[in-house]
């Protein structure tokens, strides 16, 4: 099966299914010399599991690593990561497996292949984004190494918008106190109080994921095809439920003219601007502004209200889909958002070295 490995010179694989034994990755092209522990795969691992406010499959994700690794460093081999699943119940589904589920890749899925594994989505199922959040690890602590860092929120649940950097509420702290990544504590409880109303509807919730990237030197990208924003689009677009992606002034740059959209320096002589209507990337290449874009992700499509569908006989059916289901699973992705963000940034980084004989390190 193609379409499992992702990135140019720092390349990731993943794989495994949702109900299987274990899910994993294999990260080839990272650099020997960096520091990788267990623990920095499992902090990130942690942040990604759903907890009791979403009353969704309790998994451990306690990672291994088989290779790659000695003495606490790399070895410039790849690096192989597994964590094996230990909480699936495999009987919700076997009600559902002639049944192709609303808004799940269920029929697409079997049109492709001619079967598919019914348990959880198999390989489509959310929980393959925990690959992507170890490898995610290493190459956070490759950006670190070069001041960069990747942070993501949750702008936008169920509709409830929450405020933007400089605005009054916003508070960067507050990400990572709440359960639910928004950046003020307002927010947290007027979004609390909509996901529980949909709970009891037994619906659910989409939203829109912010992510910034700070300390990224001019330069970084790979014009024609290649283009940073490019790359970055089609890295978070692959995140499961994301369905739109927009950089700096995004869509509402279409309503703007050229003078109110072009990024204008200060008149401090700082050599800054005054705004990064380009969310950081010109011409596919980094600015040095701070990199900045949305993502867009739908409702879970699995709920507990009764929905009609399709069987493998054309058929419709009505069906109740049982599990365990997060009502809205942005808070989730915002992990996910920032470990696909880091791996390209990774990745570019390293493309960077050959870009000119004489270069000065990023």
């Amino acid at each position: 099966m193609s379409g499992n490995t992702f990135g140019e010179l720092f390349k990731v694989t993943t794989f495994g299914e949702s109900h299987g034994e274990a899910m994993g990755c294999v990260i080839d092209g990272c650099p020997s010399g960096l520091e990788l522990s267990v623990d920095d795969i499992e902090k990130e691992l942690a942040r990604r599991r759903p907890g009791k406010v979403y009353g969704s499959r309790d998994e451990k994700d306690t990672p291994e690593i088989l290779s790659g690794v000695f003495k606490g460093k790399t070895l410039g081999s790849p690096i192989a990561i597994i964590v094996r699943n230990t909480n699936q119940n495999s009987r919700d589904y076997d009600e559902l497996k002639d049944i192709y589920r609303p808004g799940h890749a269920d029929f697409s899925w079997e049109a492709k292949y001619g079967l598919r594994d019914h348990r959880g989505g198999g390989r489509s199922s959310g929980r393959e984004t925990l690959c992507r959040v170890a490898a995610g690890a290493a190459a956070k602590k490759i950006l670190a190494l070069h001041g960069i860092s990747v942070l993501a929120w949750s702008s936008s649940i169920a509709g409830i918008k929450q405020p933007s950097p400089g605005e009054d509420g916003f508070d960067f702290e507050e990400i990572e106190r709440n359960p639910y990544r928004v950046p003020s504590k307002i927010g947290a409880e007027k979004t609390a109080a909509k996901i529980e109303a949909l709970r009891g509807e037994g619906e659910s919730a989409g939203g829109i994921i912010t992510c910034l990237a700070t300390g990224v030197k001019p330069g970084l990208g790979e014009p024609v095809f290649d283009k940073l924003d490019a790359r970055l689009a089609s890295a978070i677009i692959s995140i499961g439920a994301c369905k739109g992606v927009e950089f700096g002034a995004g869509f509402a740059a279409a309503n703007l003219k050229g003078g109110e959209n072009n990024d204008l320096p200060c008149n401090d002589g700082n050599g800054k601007f005054a705004t990064n209507n380009c969310g950081g990337i010109l011409g596919g290449i980094s600015s040095g502004q701070d990199i900045i874009f949305r993502a867009a992700f739908k409702p879970t499509p699995s709920i507990s209200k009764p929905q009609k569908a399709f069987d493998k006989n054309g058929n419709v059916k009505e069906i109740e889909i049982k599990g365990r289901h997060d009502v809205c699973i942005v808070p989730r992705a915002v992990v996910v958002v920032e470990a696909m963000t880091a791996l390209v940034l990774a990745d570019f980084l390293l493309l960077s070295r050959s870009a000119k004989i004489s270069h000065k390190e990023h």
